[in-house]
């Protein structure tokens, strides 16, 4: 069962607000999965995801291989058996203030400021679906 990603369960917000590794899907141009593990923050006010990254890494020429529409994407953590899964459309955003207010989403979430890179980029999903646990999807 889907879980809208704008009206998420207190339980499902939580579990994307405690500390996990997670990972992000993007497609090579090929259409093969390209999952690499990364930092992500949850916005389901805005009904995105973001993850920080350089410009240059794989994970952003998928993205930008897509073109002014996005690409699909997915980002998925879990602990035990609790498991969460976002999926959406990804674009790459350069604009400073942007960059800044997802630097400081992530600093919040893990706790640590991220190193300086000036090649810093957004990776930000505007989400569609939204799956993960019974026990995250349904509200306590």
């Amino acid at each position: 069962m889907a879980i809208d990603p704008r009206d998420p369960s207190p339980a499902y917000l939580s579990f994307w607000r405690e500390r996990h590794v997670c990972t992000l899907t993007t497609l090579r141009p090929d259409g093969t999965p390209h999952v690499v593990p990364v930092g992500v923050t949850y916005d389901p006010e805005a009904g995105v995801a973001r993850v920080i990254s350089s410009k240059s890494s794989k994970k952003v020429s998928n993205i930008l291989a897509g073109g002014a529409d996005g690409a699909p994407a997915a980002v998925c953590q879990f602990a035990g058996r609790l498991w969460a899964t976002l999926e959406g459309r990804a674009r790459i955003r350069t604009e400073p203030g942007a960059i800044a207010d997802a630097e400081r989403r992530y600093a919040e979430r893990y706790e640590r400021t991220p190193s300086p890179n000036p090649h810093r980029v957004l990776i930000e999903i505007t989400l569609t679906k939204a799956l993960g646990s019974r026990a995250l999807r349904e509200a306590p």
